[in-house]
Order: structure tokens, then C-alpha cells, then sequence
């Protein structure tokens, strides 16, 4: 048996805490949208690599960085004074077996291609430079990503990744807040930009959100427009919350407007990264698409690492695939919390230490669960190929 420890952690479960604090960067939120141009680029040279050699080549675009231009926004429609800055910095493969490869071009283009997908009002040819400085990965590592035992890649790192199950009502409430937004509202209402921050706060049994919605000037005529369309966001948000509580819930949209003087968030691109916001990978959700201070969470960026060994990225997924199945597949379980530790060169199916944390129900027992959690664990590492598939194939998502 591998290294895989099962145990009874004795806390309070979270939703039974008097408080709690979520928060959700939205798609277009300056580090967002690092996050999702950093994935695109490693799926983009992923697949590229795979057409061209059959096998994915060592690579890492976590590092992306975004410099806020300058915007003046108005009602009726403003305009960008200064474009946004993306720095496209990582590690690539670009020769292999006397073929170079023109990963530039490729992260360039996937840059491109994904703010044209995630932004509405977003022009990437004419309100963003980019600024592509991508370099080739250090020897040892290279050596370390073309290890294999069988099939199985070896780590690149000693580092570890933490999952859990279930999320509590605060943790569904404020992820799908911005999930719905950004896929359902948006589509009724043009002047509701990408870039929207839910942040939740759960005091016993209210829940008070506080959402930053960024407003997007063209399709505004006036504060009474902006007004009514905030509005209607909060009333719309009244009936969305009901599908996932009982519990009275507060919304609060733009808190910082001042009317009088005219301050409101208004943009013209519909991310706050036009003016004043920057943006880095990592500095926003997990790889679950939250922030959860009252969980242990790893400060590991996932989105741009290479899919094939870096645990950085495999281990936070395979941690939150075990604990939700963990939690759906065995009865009694209150909270599961799962840690997976790595040791670079050593086999990825082959941890350090897999570490399966129960908060058991009431009546349950965690030595009654500890088989089928082994073997639930053993089963992915097992197939822990699958996830490096999931990732390729945009079946995950890790921001």
C-alpha cells in the first residue's frame, strides 16, 4: 500500500462555525484573467506539442503578469488612454529532436484567443500590449519531466496540494453568484462587465455578500441607467441565492458609489485592469475557484503549470477529486479534507504521504470509512494520468 493515512480530524465542521469568509475573483478581475491567459497558453503548447511529437514536452506559464493601463471612462462609451500590459513570461520547450517549435507565436495566439473568448469589450490587438519573454526550462527539470516509470512521470517538485468536500452553503452561494452572473446576466444586460468580486460573509445564520461589479460605460446613458441596472442585478441575485439556502441573505452591489459626486464603477472594457488593477497568477482563486480562509488551502498557482508532472498543479486537482469522491462514495461524512505531499523525481502516483482527514457524522466511525478511502484514493493515483487528460481536454478548470 502506498503511503495513504486516513484519520478523524476532531474540529468543528465549518458550516456549524459561527463565522465564515469566502471570496470569489470573477473572470475578468485582473488576476482572473491572468490565471485563465496562463492556462490557455499551457493548453495551446500542450496540444501542440502532442500534433507535433505525440507526447506533451516540458513546459510552465504560471508566471503571467498583467500592469493596469489607463482608462476615462464615461457614460455613452469612454476610451483607453493607455493599454493594458501582459507580461507572457513562463518556460518552454522550443526544440526538440532537431524540430523547433514556435511556442511564441503558439502562447501568443492562445493569449489573444482566450480574452477574446473570457472579455466582451476587451480588444486584445487594440487595448493590450503583449510582451512575450518565454525562455527554455533548466536542464534538471527537463531531465526530471522526461522521467517516466511505465507511463507514470516523476515529480518536478517537492510541494504539496489540499482538497476538500463538501462546500458549505456560503462556499456554493458565492461561487455561483459569479458563475451566474458572468454566464446568465451578462446575456440580458450588455453593461455588466466580466470583472465582478463576490465576497461572503456567513455571521451564524445570515450571509452577507458584498459584490464589485464593474459597469461598462457604452451601454449607459446616465447614473439612472447605472442605478437601474444595479437594481436589477441585486434583484435577480435575491432569486439565485434561494437555490442554495434557507438563510437570510443580504446582497450589497458597488458599495463604494457616491452618487452626488458621481463615483461610480463605470469602465469602458468592463475589467478594472484598464485603469489602476493589476494582476498576477495565483494571487486569486484555487484551483476549487475559491478563497477559503477557513480552510487549509496551498499557495501553489495552478493554472499555466505544465499538466504532466508538476505537482503544483496535478496534486491541488487529484486532492479535491478524491475528497469529493470520498464524500459522495462513503456515508457519514461531515467534511473530508485530503493533503498530498510529493518528492521531485519520484513517481507522481507514488506521493509521500496522501493524507485523508474524516469529520465524521454523528454515530459514524472513521476506521469503519478508512478502507473505501484507500481504496478510493488508490483508484485515482492509479489513473492519475486522467487528470493531466481532464486538463488538456478543458474538462477542469483550476481558477
Amino acid at each position: 500500500m502506498r503511503n495513504i493515512y486516513v484519520q478523524e480530524l476532531n474540529q468543528i465542521p465549518v458550516e456549524r462555525q459561527k463565522v465564515e469568509i469566502v471570496e470569489r475573483k470573477g473572470i475578468g478581475h485582473p488576476d482572473t484573467l491572468a490565471d485563465g491567459i496562463a492556462e490557455s497558453m499551457s493548453r495551446a503548447l500542450s496540444r501542440e506539442y502532442i500534433k507535433r511529437f505525440g507526447v506533451v514536452l516540458h513546459h510552465n506559464t504560471d508566471e503571467t503578469q498583467i500592469v493596469a493601463g489607463k482608462s476615462k471612462p464615461s457614460f455613452g462609451g469612454g476610451e483607453i488612454i493607455k493599454p493594458i500590459y501582459i507580461l507572457l513570461v513562463g518556460r518552454a520547450t522550443k526544440e526538440f529532436e532537431g524540430s523547433w517549435i514556435p511556442t511564441d507565436k503558439i502562447a501568443l495566439k492562445a493569449a489573444k484567443d482566450y480574452i477574446r473568448r473570457a472579455m466582451a469589450n476587451l480588444n486584445p490587438e487594440e487595448d493590450v500590449i503583449f510582451d512575450v519573454r518565454i525562455g527554455e526550462g533548466s536542464t534538471d527539470l527537463q531531465d526530471v519531466f522526461m522521467r517516466r516509470s511505465g507511463k507514470v512521470p516523476h515529480a518536478n517538485d517537492t510541494s504539496f496540494g489540499i482538497g476538500f468536500a463538501p462546500f458549505t452553503e456560503t462556499e456554493k452561494i458565492v461561487y455561483n453568484v459569479e458563475r451566474k452572473i458572468y454566464k446568465e446576466f451578462r446575456r440580458e444586460e450588455k453593461a455588466v462587465g466580466e470583472d465582478v468580486k463576490v465576497m461572503g460573509l456567513r455571521e451564524k445564520d445570515k450571509i452577507t455578500l458584498t459584490i464589485a461589479c464593474a459597469m461598462v460605460d457604452r451601454y449607459l446613458d446616465s447614473i439612472k441607467d447605472y442605478v437601474a441596472v444595479k437594481d436589477a442585478l441585486k434583484d435577480w441575485l435575491s432569486d439565485i441565492v434561494r437555490e442554495y439556502t434557507e438563510r437570510e441573505v443580504e446582497i450589497n452591489v458597488n458599495t463604494a458609489d457616491d452618487y452626488e459626486r458621481g463615483c461610480v464603477y463605470l469602465t469602458v472594457t468592463g475589467t478594472s485592469a484598464e485603469c489602476g488593477d493589476d494582476g498576477s497568477v495565483g494571487r486569486g482563486n484555487r484551483c476549487n475557484g475559491l478563497i477559503t480562509p477557513y480552510r487549509p488551502m496551498s499557495m501553489e498557482a495552478s493554472a499555466g503549470k505544465n499538466p504532466i508532472n508538476h505537482v503544483g498543479k496535478i496534486y491541488n486537482i487529484l486532492a479535491n477529486l478524491i475528497a469529493k469522491d470520498c464524500y459522495e462514495s462513503i456515508e457519514g461524512i461531515e467534511e473530508v479534507y485530503v493533503k498530498i505531499l510529493s518528492q521531485i523525481g519520484r513517481p507522481i502516483n507514488e506521493p509521500k504521504a496522501l493524507d485523508i482527514q474524516i469529520i465524521p457524522k454523528k454515530g459514524y466511525s472513521v476506521e469503519r470509512m478508512e478502507k473505501k478511502a484507500v481504496e478510493i484514493a488508490e483508484g485515482w493515483l492509479d489513473n492519475v494520468t486522467k487528470v493531466t487528460d481532464m486538463v488538456i481536454n478543458g474538462e477542469i478548470d483550476v481558477f
